[in-house]
């Protein structure tokens, strides 16, 4: 379906669905997630392939494509993202992206992930998503299980996204899945498709047109309220650009819990998920977007995905002993395959470790000898590293993680050092 036709249908049929709210009653069994957490899937061959697929759920034959990177790798832990089709829409045009072809699939995240994650589009019944007693989102829940049962998940790193009523069934989400998503993406929504619970944070960002014909804006700004108390943000009326001026304002929210932020997005058009600056109708071809980078940008500051699963060692080249956070400063022990030796890698370049902490340079210092700790993770360098092909863990780019006067006893206390090629400062995956 071109992105004309998806649009005359949501323009023609979303102003009858807000007349009509949604069950909001949701069956138990949602699926468990925890920070940094791997699926059943990592390490096996997969059986599932990119294309459409079927699953029975609530009783029912339900549909949906599934997109896996074309370098898929069972060892490595990926983002799983939903992109839910608009009232009338069909998976079908999420996953083609319409007629701007690939550019546009799931909302143009498809070719800007650059095969660093798993895609879904599933189908709603009758082309909407009235989540009738809960079933939509069960069927969400039935799709991550048969997902993450075959292929390599990051459930840290679970998003959905979507456009009008595609929107609303991501608010629904919002509001009863908060613990297993890691954020989600509302296109020009309205709780269309309930909200049960709903009292939970949930990284969010809401995106809606001035001039909204369809969902009105005060709706979009509705919705974004409810995720700005929940997750704590200072309240404000964020900047919107004038009418008439063809641009986008996108702003983030001051105040909010640590990892949960909240964004607002507000552009001079009318209903639509793919507006352009400078442009004055609603029927742009989607590359040409600024949604795309900016959806993509809130979603990846997140963290996480792809990465190594939970399980690696790192073992030092002098010592043979493994990196071990039971004690601050971080320090080398018998190696043990215990959590506190379990470490991460993030596509942010940081290194954490059981019960999502970081691993840190102690104060953001820079002076060799300075201790290396396990904090908070927080996005700064003193929390960035990268292996190199030396073995060498690297931040700042010239120091590296150094065993405390080459030491080898169990306790033996890590620092960062400047940069020598010495056997306490290599490092590998074990």
């Amino acid at each position: 379906m071109s992105r004309h036709r998806f649009l005359f249908a949501a323009i023609a049929t979303v102003a009858l669905l807000v007349l009509v709210p949604a069950q909001t009653s949701v069956a138990a069994g949602a699926p468990q997630t925890s920070a940094l957490g791997t699926t059943a899937g990592c390490g096996k061959t997969p059986t599932l392939r990119s294309g459409p697929q079927s699953i029975t759920t609530s009783g029912k034959n339900r549909n949906f494509i599934l997109r896996i990177p074309d370098n898929y790798v069972s060892t490595t832990a990926y983002r799983l993202i939903f992109g839910f089709h608009w009232n009338g829409g069909t998976a079908n045009d999420v996953d083609g992206g319409g007629t701007s072809g690939y550019p546009w699939s799931y909302y143009g995240l498809r070719a800007l992930s650059n095969n660093t994650a798993i895609f879904v589009a599933p189908q709603g019944f009758n082309n909407g998503w009235a989540n009738s007693g809960g079933e939509d989102v069960t069927f969400v829940d039935d799709m991550i299980r048969r997902i993450e049962a075959d292929l390599c998940v990051d459930t840290s790193q679970r998003f959905a996204m979507g456009f009008s009523y595609g929107a609303g069934m991501s608010y629904s989400l919002a509001c009863s899945r908060a613990t297993v998503f890691r954020a989600v993406a509302v296109y020009s929504g309205g709780q269309l498709s309930g909200c049960s619970g709903g009292g939970d944070p949930i990284a969010y960002i809401g995106l809606h047109g001035l001039r909204d014909p369809v969902l009105n804006i005060s709706t979009g700004r509705s919705l974004r309220d409810r995720f700005v108390r929940n997750n704590g943000c200072t309240s404000q009326n964020p900047p919107e650009p004038a009418q008439g001026s063809l641009t986008h304002v996108v702003t983030y929210y001051s105040g909010c819990r640590e990892g949960y932020p909240v964004a607002w997005a507000a552009f001079d058009a009318g209903h639509t998920p793919g507006p352009v600056d400078g442009k004055p109708g609603d029927y742009e071809p989607g590359e040409n977007s600024w949604t795309r980078p900016v959806v993509w940008d809130f979603f990846t500051r997140l963290g996480g995905g792809p990465s190594q699963p939970p399980g690696s060692a790192l073992k030092g080249g002098g010592s043979g002993r493994c990196l071990d956070a039971g004690a601050s400063p971080v320090q080398i022990w018998d190696c043990n395959a215990q959590p506190n030796q379990q470490w991460t890698a993030t596509s942010a370049g940081e290194l954490r470790v059981s019960g999502g902490k970081c691993l840190d340079v102690n104060g953001a210092g820079n002076a060799d000898g300075t201790a290396v700790i396990v904090w908070d993770c927080n996005g700064q360098n003193n929390q960035k590293w990268t292996l190199t092909s030396a073995g060498e863990l690297r931040v700042y780019g010239t120091k590296c993680l150094d065993v405390s006067s080459a030491g080898t006893a169990n306790g033996t206390k890590v620092q960062i050092w400047t940069c020598h090629g010495g056997t306490n400062q290599q490092w590998a995956r074990s």
